[in-house]
């Protein structure tokens, strides 16, 4: 196997590590003992701004490696692409903004039908989709208009990660959300979008 195609899987597991230990339950109990309150408002700046650091040297190493050409896809198909994928780029940000709920460290170590845990509240991206985060991830990546040898071993892989971690987040979901959570999943799937947007029954 060629050397930079080593080193980059081993910049992927590495971020894929510190990522996974990150948003782990485990370790955000910690944090929340350790912190108290402060934690709930700490947690997710630094949590971005540590995935966004150890990220960089995994895209620097395939800006400086991306192995030989696979293909380029021609105008107009690769505006097209690149069309795509801003679009997707904007549903993560307003997924974010759709459910601050799901991301208050508080609210994810409590458990179901308790005050802290909320209320799911179903509205904006996830009307239409359960995981927009995977499907905006996968959707950025796979319509890449050009691939090599390193960035297709880069995207299958990574591919895999957000598959897990998507089943991961849900698993959570379910812990904190409970039947609400259980119910939404049998009415909107996780990556592809509905046609018709999810209205909650009223509690």
């Amino acid at each position: 196997m060629d050397l930079s195609i080593v080193i980059l899987v081993i910049c992927l597991v590495g971020f894929a590590a510190i990522h996974s230990l990150l948003a782990s339950l485990p370790f955000k109990r910690f944090i929340r003992r350790s912190l108290g309150s402060k934690a709930d408002k700490l947690y997710m700046p630094v949590y971005n701004v540590i995935a966004v650091i150890t990220i960089v040297p995994l895209a620097y190493l395939l800006y400086k490696n991306p192995g030989p050409f696979i293909y380029i896809v021609p105008s107009p198909w690769r505006w097209l692409m690149v069309g795509g994928q801003v679009i997707a780029a904007i549903i993560g940000p307003r997924a974010l903004k759709d459910a601050p709920h799901r991301f208050r460290l508080h609210s994810q170590l409590s458990a179901p039908d308790t005050p802290e845990a909320g209320h799911l509240d179903i509205h904006g991206v996830y009307r239409w989709i359960r995981d927009p985060f995977l499907f905006s991830g996968l959707v950025i990546m796979w319509l890449t208009p050009f691939m090599t040898v390193n960035l297709l071993i880069i995207y299958i892989l990574t591919t895999i990660y957000l598959i897990m971690g998507s089943l991961h987040w849900e698993s959570r979901l379910v812990a904190q959300f409970g039947n609400e959570y259980l119910e939404y999943q049998e009415n909107v799937h996780r990556i592809i979008p509905r046609l018709k947007g999810y209205h909650e029954k009223k509690r």
